[in-house]
């Protein structure tokens, strides 16, 4: 596990990489960027958090996004940390992709990040702050940008069983709402907190 404020709570890492991207006409995860594919910005932040272990959730082209997770953390050196889960109810939304990948979770996981496989441009500067804010008693914590709630959030220890009740495609966000004052919220560097991927011509956002 990294070094630093954190090093002594076993975090986990979710990469959510199930969506089938009908928006953007299928294979979104694959699309090109940044001279690799679409999810290595995810998978990127992922293992750059504090964590001992990122699981990539497949769902839709299971086995080609599988297999890129595979490529980017062979390439990166981080082969192996890196796991790989298939949520077979992946249709009904982020929140199968969410039970799927909590049921994975070791027991005595301290917190788990979440990353959408969609979301690229996650500055890895907001991962350790987010850390520390759970270390020092956060239930959970999200980062924010000019006043907005972005992503990667992570969730404390004891919101962990929680997910396995959630339904739809509402993701944790229910789960957040209802935090209050116990959600820290932490500055971005930037709007890559916020920036996802819908549609082809979001690529050119950049």
């Amino acid at each position: 596990m990294a070094t630093g404020g954190a090093e002594n709570l076993p975090f986990e890492a979710l990469v959510l990489a199930a969506g089938a991207g009908s928006r953007f006409g299928g294979g979104k995860l694959l699309a090109p960027w940044r001279g690799g594919v679409l999810l290595d910005g995810a998978l990127a932040a992922a293992f750059a958090a504090p964590v001992r272990l990122v699981t990539v959730v497949t769902g839709a082209d299971a086995e080609r996004v599988a297999a890129a997770a595979r490529e980017f953390a062979a390439r990166a050196g981080q082969g192996a940390r890196l796991r790989i889960t298939h949520a077979a109810d992946h249709a009904e939304g982020l929140s199968a992709s969410l039970r799927t990948g909590a049921g994975t979770l070791p027991a005595d996981a301290a917190g788990v990040f979440v990353l959408l496989g969609d979301m690229p441009r996650v500055p890895h500067a907001v991962l350790r702050p987010l850390a520390d804010a759970v270390q020092a008693g956060a239930a959970a914590a999200a980062p924010v940008f000019a006043g907005r709630r972005g992503n990667p959030v992570l969730l404390g220890a004891a919101l962990i069983p929680k997910l396995a009740n959630l339904t739809g495609d509402q993701g944790a966000r229910p789960l957040i709402q209802a935090l209050g004052t116990a959600l820290a919220l932490v500055d971005s560097p930037d709007n890559g907190v916020l920036f996802d991927v819908d549609e082809r011509a979001d690529l050119a956002n950049d």
